[in-house]
């Protein structure tokens, strides 16, 4: 069994990038700038924004943080979004989720500018995405594939069954895996699925996107299964000083010999997404220029 060690990668990915904006400014020209919107005063979302923002420290780009109360209308985000999309020197955003109940999500995402869509969420990046046409991928899947693309992971001809069928993350995934660049067999399975073993036991890789902590057991993969864990929830431990720990999807301990790669939780999946929103924002700055 091998560690797919998604920090160490992410690593590796950041300090590529931030070779890239060295010769961008070496060169005179204008380094990257992505912005977030946060609303609310969500732990984990706070948490997750501050690693971006620090991410961007890291390679040397521009960052700007929008704080918005939690009883925020969203008549007032949509008017931030579009400060966000009018301002040339903003070349990516993202609007941190989940945003509180009474905002529809669906309509501030389709605010944003596609082209300023790095989290790749917008149905233009979506469907360009699904015609295999240049596009922001969403940052998940396009962290997973970079991890099996740098530990030489082949997905030719190999069965994938994705659990999850999320537009962040499991059906983006299922649809990329499919494509010519990675010809893989996919399977999309999810909640309502019948018999789920029957067909992760005959999976080569699987990838759980499903958000049920420890879901995935060793009696529903066979040996040597390559598996993917995008699960991360917060479970009540008493031993823990926060009184909370991290799981994933997979119930790595059960599973762990039965693989011959796997990603932990964390330290997986979750430092990829990070590191892939730092290569969609260097992109849409190549693009602008």
């Amino acid at each position: 069994m091998k560690i797919l060690d998604g920090k160490k990668t992410s690593q590796e990915i950041q300090k590529e990038i931030a070779l890239e904006v060295e010769q961008i400014k070496n060169n005179g020209g204008k380094v990257p700038h992505l912005a977030a919107i946060l609303v609310g005063n969500n732990g984990a979302s706070m948490t997750y924004v501050n690693n971006k923002v620090t991410a961007c420290e890291r390679v040397g780009f521009n960052s700007t943080l929008v704080t918005l109360p939690e009883d925020t209308s969203q008549e007032e985000l949509l008017t931030e979004i579009q400060k966000l999309n009018q301002n040339p020197d903003i070349d990516g955003f993202i609007v941190q989720l989940p945003l509180p109940k009474h905002i529809n999500e669906q309509k501030v995402l389709l605010a944003i500018d596609p082209d300023k869509d790095v989290d790749g969420f917008h149905p233009t990046n979506f469907g360009r995405m699904a015609l295999e046409l240049e596009a922001f991928i969403p940052a998940t899947p396009f962290g997973i594939l970079e991890l099996l693309k740098r530990h030489n992971i082949s997905t030719e001809g190999k069965n994938v069954v994705v659990i999850g069928r999320s537009d962040i993350a499991g059906r983006p995934m299922s649809i990329l895996l499919s494509q010519k660049n990675w010809n893989a067999t996919v399977t999309l399975t999810h909640s309502r699925t019948k018999n789920l073993s029957e067909y992760t036991q005959k999976a080569d890789i699987v990838i759980v996107a499903l958000g049920k902590p420890l879901f995935l057991k060793a009696d529903m993969v066979k040996n040597d299964v390559v598996i993917i864990d995008v699960g991360i929830t917060r479970v009540e431990d008493a031993k823990s000083s926060k009184g909370y720990r991290i799981a994933g999807d997979v119930d790595f301990e059960d599973v762990k010999d039965k693989a011959s790669y796997i990603t932990p939780v964390p330290g997986g999946v979750g430092p990829m997404t990070i590191a892939m929103l730092m290569k969609n924002t260097l992109l849409a700055r190549k693009r602008k220029r």
